[in-house]
């Protein structure tokens, strides 16, 4: 195993009602709030109200930014930094997924240094502080909830990045699997399908560590025993919860811990691409591109594969492992072909060209412009 440090500084209240105690906790860090939520799903499935209320009857006024996109953009975490500095809050709540809540972190360290976001994801400055964020989940998906990196896209650019800092690991966040429950079935699948590559990322990094493989192939067991039964019954509470806390481990560092890097992370940066060109859900990118990474690196990986299949499947074949993979993204009714998303043949080339401008690649498999056409037939 290699050395690690295993920094999770986040208090994480989970069940019925926990976000009703955002209030009380929220008054250690002032009286003024900028609240961030998406399109309006928050006013629905009650958690806007229940934190409103919680926020307003602990004394503390509140600010609001609502509309963030499913796949964030660079934009809207410029303009919510603008209206946080204006309105000099001094803690940020955000309220609702990954998109959100990667939004918020951004913004976190952005207000406090006066700091261009995207200045910030491209490494040109180095933020030395962040507001304090609170985070109170609707999505079970990114595991966002419990780290300390966000993903952002600028469409001037052409470029959807990640970026990653200590600061930004929200202080204290809050999952109830009943703001989950009106979830679609379609992003539910998604959802499953992202905390399952998270772990496949992972398990995929280079070096030994047996223990953290197994944390990572149990967090995809409890998907793929858990994750079809909830698609036939969405209002089920027990696996909405069972969904929820299992794509918080996928993501949280228990899985990467004693690797030489905390996953690899090629697919998603491939995955990255197919969202901001064609808006394709992140999770559904994902179920596009793992069946096609995989077959790509059958060879080089293959020990890494086979061992999947062992204790995966109880099968170490890497034809099976593979098949196994992609099997299940079709069971839960995620797209494993471009044309499934509406991604037409095409569009190959424009594809490239962004993977290229991107340097879509991971730490451990390393990819270059060289493998971009193959991995995209492989996706047709």
């Amino acid at each position: 195993m290699e050395n690690f440090s295993a920094y999770i500084p986040t208090d994480l209240r989970f069940g019925k009602g926990c976000a009703g105690e955002i209030g009380v906790i929220a008054r250690q860090y002032g009286k003024k709030a900028l609240l961030i939520y998406g399109k309006g799903s928050v006013k629905k499935n009650g958690a806007y109200d229940i934190v409103v209320n919680s926020l307003k009857s602990a004394g503390i006024s509140i600010v609001e930014y609502g509309g963030i996109k499913s796949n964030p953009v660079i934009d809207d975490v410029r303009k919510a930094t603008k209206l946080g500095a204006e309105s000099k809050a001094e803690m940020i709540i955000a309220v609702g997924g990954g998109s959100v809540i990667d939004s918020a972190k951004i913004i976190s360290v952005s207000i406090p240094g006066n700091h261009d976001g995207w200045d910030i994801v491209k490494g040109k400055v180095h933020p030395s502080s962040a507001l304090p964020l609170l985070a109170v989940l609707t999505l079970a998906a990114t595991g966002t909830e419990m780290n300390p990196t966000g993903v952002v896209q600028n469409h001037e650019t052409e470029e959807k990045l990640g970026y990653r800092n200590p600061l930004m690991f929200p202080r204290h966040s809050f999952l109830d699997p009943t703001f989950t429950i009106s979830v679609p079935k379609n992003y539910t699948a998604f959802g499953i399908a992202d905390l399952v590559a998270h772990c496949l990322e992972a398990f995929f990094a280079k070096g030994s560590a047996p223990l953290s493989d197994r944390v990572a192939v149990s967090v995809i067991q409890e998907a793929m025993e858990a994750g079809p039964l909830l698609l036939e019954n969405l209002t089920d509470y027990e696996l909405r919860a069972r969904i929820m806390w299992a794509s918080t481990l996928a993501l949280n560092g228990y899985t990467g811990f004693g690797r030489i890097y905390n996953g690899d992370w090629g697919v998603h940066a491939l995955g990255h691409v197919l969202s901001l060109l064609f808006d394709v859900p992140h999770g559904a990118s994902l179920t596009i591109v793992y069946p096609a990474w995989l077959k790509y690196h059958s060879e080089k990986a293959k020990e890494r594969i086979e061992k999947l299949g062992t204790l995966l499947f109880n099968n170490p074949s890497v034809d099976n492992t593979i098949l196994g993979i992609e099997q299940f993204f079709v069971k839960i009714g995620c797209p494993v072909r471009l044309a499934e998303a509406g991604i037409a043949s095409s569009a190959k080339s424009k594809i490239i060209e962004v993977m290229k401008k991107n340097s879509s690649s991971g730490t451990s498999w390393l990819l270059t412009a060289e493998d971009y056409p193959e991995l995209l037939r492989l996706m047709e």
